[in-house]
């Protein structure tokens, strides 16, 4: 007779189309997102009164949260405890069977347990919460079965009411380990507005990469300035401007007045534009020329905002006025913005 376990695979396998065609793939992708976006509106619905519980007992911690979980589990864990951490929860992620042989030592009193398990019956797992427990500190499991040992050991039980997973054979960790993520975010995101967290104190956490530069690089960052920051007075003519202009290689020039604050700004399209209109003589003051209040941003302003404001108006560059005095700073061009892949 053969073995149960081979004749599933077996099964499996002629399931398996040799060469399967696009409308196959398709239809199978869909299937997995579609079952899984079916199980986070039952978990949506299912957040209540614990879910309650458990915010107001983090908001609370004077400790950190601590996240276990082993396998999959312990995958999303560690990112539920990523995310914790960068909205303005404390919070890590330590392997169970690592607690069990030293890393206890990182877990304090104050601080509260986050338990990942989807059985909840996870041997590794279950093995810790009685001695976590046996120290007073307060649990919070996350699990699909509330009958569980891990909701037998914990103050408060998130469950996930999940039926079954986005797999034809109900076995690979899908629609489960999206819940327990969801549920992760849901938790963070509400802490974190809940606390006040802001731009700009998600901006401290993520000063490097991509990130970092969307939360962090100024105008003041990128602009040109001293030199590079090609001014003319009002009054002067359109050969003085050119030859700035040119000296700085920015296609722009800023014009103060006697005050040195911004009068108007003259770029290489306006000196087109008075081409055609016939209007451009190199004697001509600057003045008539110029584009009177134009679009100007201040030092301290984003540069990923500058870099919109930009693409929106459909501009080269802008001067940089200081927002006390409204004098010229500097110029911020599309090119540096293009070069720090924020256009």
């Amino acid at each position: 007779m053969t073995p149960s376990f081979l004749s599933g695979r077996a099964s499996i396998r002629t399931m398996r189309p040799r060469k399967p065609t696009d409308a196959f793939l398709l239809k199978a992708a869909r299937s997995v997102v579609t079952q899984e976006a079916g199980a986070l509106r039952l978990v949506a619905a299912g957040i209540g009164k614990d879910f309650v519980c458990a915010a107001r007992l983090l908001l609370a911690a004077r400790g950190k949260v601590v996240v276990l979980g082993v396998g999959k589990s312990g995958i999303i864990a560690r990112k539920i405890a990523s995310t914790l951490s960068s909205t303005g929860t404390p919070s890590v992620y330590i392997h169970p069977v690592e607690s069990l042989h030293g890393d206890m030592g990182l877990i304090a009193k104050e601080d509260i347990i986050l338990a990942l398990s989807y059985s909840g019956e996870t041997e590794e797992t279950t093995r810790l919460l009685p001695l976590l427990a046996k120290e007073g500190l307060k649990i919070i499991s996350l699990t699909n079965n509330p009958d569980s040992k891990l909701a037998r050991y914990s103050d408060i039980v998130l469950r996930l009411n999940i039926r079954n997973e986005a797999c034809p054979y109900n076995i690979v960790p899908t629609s489960s380990t999206a819940a327990m993520l969801a549920v992760g975010d849901a938790m963070a995101v509400t802490l974190m507005r809940v606390k006040g967290f802001d731009d700009s104190n998600f901006a401290r956490l993520h000063p490097g990469g991509n990130l970092g530069k969307l939360l962090n690089l100024r105008v003041s960052d990128l602009m040109h300035k001293g030199r590079e920051n090609p001014v003319v007075r009002s009054g002067s003519t359109l050969k003085a401007a050119l030859t700035v202009m040119t000296g700085t290689k920015t296609g722009a020039v800023s014009v103060i007045d006697k005050r040195g604050r911004l009068a108007g700004y003259f770029t290489d399209g306006d000196l087109r534009r008075s081409l055609e209109r016939g209007k451009a003589a190199l004697s001509s003051p600057i003045d008539e020329l110029m584009t009177i209040k134009p679009i100007c941003v201040y030092p301290h302003t984003m540069a990923i905002d500058a870099a919109r404001l930009i693409s929106a108006r459909k501009i080269d560059n802008m001067p940089v006025i200081d927002r006390k005095t409204l004098r010229p700073v500097g110029i911020i061009d599309e090119k540096d913005l293009l070069k720090e892949g924020l256009i």
